[in-house]
C-alpha cells in the first residue's frame, strides 16, 4: 500500500471521526437544553401550581426517575436498532414529551406537565444509552475523559442558555407577579395562574418542532454504526468467566457513585434559584442562577480538556473533585447570604469531571455487557430524582441552607469511588 493510499485513508477516518464527534455534540447539546430547563420550571411551577418546595421538586423527580424505568428498555432497544436509529427514536420521544406539556398548560395541572417531563426524560435516556457509549468507544480508553469533556461543554453551554430563554418567556415579571397575586382575590388570582401557566405553549411547541426534524436529520446522517471493545480484545479468562453485569464490581460501584454524583449535579443546578429567593433575592436576579452553576461547569470542563490526560489522569481529577466538593459544600452551609448562595454556583466547576471521568472507569473491560452496562449507569442518574427531593423536604422542615447537608455523603461516595473503588474486578 502507497503513503499516499495509506495518507488518504488515515484522512477519511479523521474526517469521519470529527464529523461523528460533531454529530454526537449536538445531541449532548439538545441534553443540556432540555434538561437545565427544569431549573427555571420548579420555581415557575410553584407559582402557577400553588406548590411547597417539596411538591415542586417533583419536576426534577419525574425527569430522572425515567432514566431508571427505561435504561433497560433503551438497552433493549439499541440492541434491536443499533446506535443511529435509537438516537433516532429518542429525538422523536422527546419531541412527544414537550408537545405534552401544552395541554398540561393549558389545563394548568401539575400531573400532566410532570407527565411530560417523564416522557421527554424517555427520550433522554434512549439517547444518552446510545451516546455515552458511542462517545467512550469512539476514541482510545485513555483520552475518553477528555472527549466526554468535550460534550460536557456543548451540554452546559446549553444549559446555561436554556433557563435564559425560557425564563424570558415565563418569568420575566416574576417578582411583579407574585405582589400581583397577594391583591386578587380567587377568581382573579385563577385567571392570572391560567395567563401564567400557558406561558410555556409557545417554546415548548418550537422545541417539538425542533426535535422531530432533528430525529428525521438524524436517520439520514453520515453517523457510522460502531460495535463496542472487540471481544476477542477483551475475552481473556476472567471476563468470560463474568455472567452477568453483577460480576463487575467497577461497574456496579460506578453505578452507585454516579447515583449520588447526579443527585448533587441537579442539587446545585437546580435548587439555587429557589435558594436565592429564600434568601430574599428578586426572581429577576435569581432566574439566572442555574445559568451561573453551568458557566462554573464549562470552566471545570475546559480544565479538564486542558490537563486530562497530560498533565492528570481522569481518576485523579475524580479524587480532585469530591475533594473541592466537600470543601464548597462546607461553605454553602456556614457562609452567609450571597456568598453562601455563590457557593452553590461554584458547585458546578467542582462536579464538571466526575461523570466524564467515572463512565469510563466504570464501564472499562466489560466486553459484550457495554451496552447493558451502560444502561445501568444510565439509571444512576436516578440519584437527580430522589436526591433533590430530600433537599425539598429539608428545605421545607428545616431550611433551604441546611438542606445541603445532603451533599456531604454524594462527595464521600465519589471519593472512595476515586481512591478504592474504580480498581475492583473481583467481590472477593
Amino acid at each position: 500500500m502507497t503513503n499516499a493510499t495509506l495518507n488518504s485513508t488515515a484522512g477519511n477516518a479523521r474526517a469521519n471521526y470529527i464529523i461523528s464527534l460533531s454529530i454526537i455534540g449536538s445531541f449532548f447539546f439538545i441534553f443540556g437544553f432540555v434538561t437545565w430547563l427544569n431549573g427555571i420550571l420548579i420555581p415557575y411551577l410553584k407559582i402557577a401550581c400553588e406548590l411547597s418546595n417539596f411538591q415542586a421538586l417533583f419536576v426534577t423527580f419525574a425527569f430522572y426517575i425515567s432514566y431508571t424505568v427505561m435504561a433497560l428498555p433503551s438497552s433493549w432497544l439499541l440492541k434491536q436498532t443499533g446506535f443511529k436509529k435509537g438516537m433516532m427514536a429518542g429525538l422523536l420521544v422527546m419531541a412527544f414529551g414537550t408537545l405534552i406539556f401544552i395541554p398540561a398548560a393549558y389545563t394548568r395541572t401539575y400531573g400532566l406537565f410532570l407527565t411530560g417531563l417523564f416522557i421527554m426524560g424517555t427520550g433522554l435516556a434512549i439517547l444518552q444509552t446510545a451516546s455515552n457509549p458511542y462517545i467512550t468507544i469512539l476514541g482510545k480508553r485513555e483520552t475518553a475523559a477528555r472527549r466526554i469533556s468535550i460534550m460536557g461543554i456543548c451540554n452546559k453551554l446549553a444549559g446555561a442558555i436554556a433557563p435564559l430563554i425560557l425564563a424570558y418567556f415565563i418569568l420575566r415579571d416574576g417578582d411583579a407577579f407574585v405582589a400581583f397575586l397577594r391583591g386578587m382575590d380567587d377568581a382573579e388570582k385563577v385567571i392570572a395562574l391560567d395567563g401564567l401557566a400557558q406561558r410555556v405553549v409557545m417554546p415548548y411547541l418550537v422545541m417539538t418542532i425542533i426535535l422531530v426534524l432533528l430525529g428525521l436529520m438524524v436517520r439520514f446522517s453520515p453517523l457510522p454504526e460502531i460495535e463496542a471493545e472487540p471481544e476477542e480484545e477483551m475475552e481473556n479468562h476472567e471476563i468470560a468467566a463474568k455472567k452477568s453485569i453483577f460480576d463487575f464490581p467497577q461497574l456496579i460501584l460506578g453505578a452507585i457513585a454516579l447515583f449520588f454524583y447526579v443527585g448533587a449535579e441537579v442539587i446545585a443546578g437546580d435548587t439555587i434559584i429557589r435558594y436565592g429567593i429564600s434568601k430574599g433575592i428578586a426572581i429577576a436576579t435569581a432566574k439566572v442562577f442555574t445559568t451561573y452553576t453551568l458557566i462554573a461547569m464549562v470552566a471545570g470542563y475546559s480544565l479538564g480538556i486542558a490537563l486530562i490526560p497530560k498533565v492528570i489522569s481522569q481518576r485523579m481529577a475524580l479524587l480532585v473533585s469530591a475533594v473541592l466538593g466537600f470543601i464548597l459544600t462546607f461553605g454553602v452551609i456556614f457562609a452567609d447570604g450571597n456568598t453562601s448562595v455563590l457557593f452553590v454556583a461554584i458547585l458546578g466547576f467542582a462536579n464538571a469531571i466526575v461523570w466524564p471521568a467515572i463512565w469510563p472507569l466504570a464501564i472499562h473491560d466489560l466486553g459484550k455487557f457495554i451496552k447493558t452496562g451502560s444502561a445501568l449507569l444510565i439509571m444512576a442518574i436516578a440519584g437527580g430524582a430522589l436526591l433533590p427531593l430530600a433537599w425539598g423536604w429539608w428545605s421545607d422542615h428545616f431550611s433551604s441552607q441546611q438542606a445541603y447537608w445532603i451533599l456531604f455523603p454524594c462527595y464521600l461516595v465519589i471519593f472512595l469511588y476515586a481512591s478504592w473503588w474504580y480498581k475492583l474486578r473481583s467481590w472477593k
